[in-house]
Parts: structure tokens; C-alpha cells; sequence
């Protein structure tokens, strides 16, 4: 079985927020890590060299594949900002049509600034990833 990619890293988030290039995607990172906070109640903590996660779950898929991510996720990539949230459910739709400007992939979202999108529909988002991830993954 392949040994998991990503995961948990030392890497302080205030030093990789700090090398963001680009001075408003630094702020909407610091933006981004207080909302997940606390709503997740967890602190931010360094998944591999980019991402900026919240909580763990530990995953076993039918395939027998299994693993440990984040609940909660967003990385300040130069192009945008990605948010990792879960797309296991319909009802995903429902927030992307209310979120604003963004795309988005099968459980990822990509947005160009926080000022594009509604911040307590992403605060939604958060917490129905949360609840749905742990129905789907207990324990």
C-alpha cells in the first residue's frame, strides 16, 4: 500500500503565512486560520509543506486504502486560495451556489480572495464538513 502523502509537519503556520508572497492572500490566510479555529476549536497546524489544517480523522476507504487528514483544510497557493472541504454529499451544492465567486473540484474550492466570497457561507461549509466527516468516519 502507498504511504500517505500528507501529513502533520512541524513547520510553524505563522512562518509559512509570513513567506506568502503576496501581501492580501497573507492577510486572508490569517483571516482564514481564525474563522477554522474556531469553529473547528482546533488549532492551525501545518499538513506537508502547504496546507494549513484543522482536527484529524483517520479514513479507511473500501478499497482498504486508509489514512489520517485533516476535518478541516485551505492552503494560500500563489494562484489562489484552496479550501479543503468535503464533497461527500448533495447538499455541497447548495453552499457553492450561495458562496460567491470561486470554482470548485471534487473536494476542493478555489477562490481568488475572501472579498469575492460570503465568509459565513464558508463558516457553513466548515462546520457541515466537520459534522459530515465524522458520521462518515467515526471514532
Amino acid at each position: 500500500m502507498a504511504e500517505q502523502k500528507t501529513g502533520p509537519t512541524a513547520i510553524s503556520v505563522e512562518d509559512f503565512i509570513a513567506a506568502v508572497e503576496n501581501p492580501k492572500r497573507r492577510e486572508d490566510a490569517r483571516v482564514l486560520v481564525r474563522l477554522l479555529a474556531e469553529i473547528s476549536g482546533e488549532p492551525a497546524m501545518m499538513w506537508g509543506p502547504s496546507i494549513i489544517g484543522f482536527g484529524r480523522y483517520h479514513y479507511r476507504y473500501d478499497s482498504g486504502h486508509e489514512g489520517d487528514a485533516p476535518l478541516l483544510g485551505f492552503s494560500p497557493r500563489k494562484a489562489n486560495l484552496v479550501l479543503y472541504m468535503t464533497a461527500y454529499h448533495d447538499e455541497r451544492a447548495d453552499f457553492l451556489t450561495r458562496l460567491g465567486k470561486h470554482r470548485s473540484g471534487q473536494s476542493c474550492v478555489y477562490v481568488n480572495r475572501l472579498s469575492d466570497v460570503d465568509l459565513d457561507v464558508v463558516a457553513e461549509m466548515a462546520r457541515w464538513t466537520i459534522k459530515t466527516t465524522k458520521e462518515r468516519f467515526p471514532g
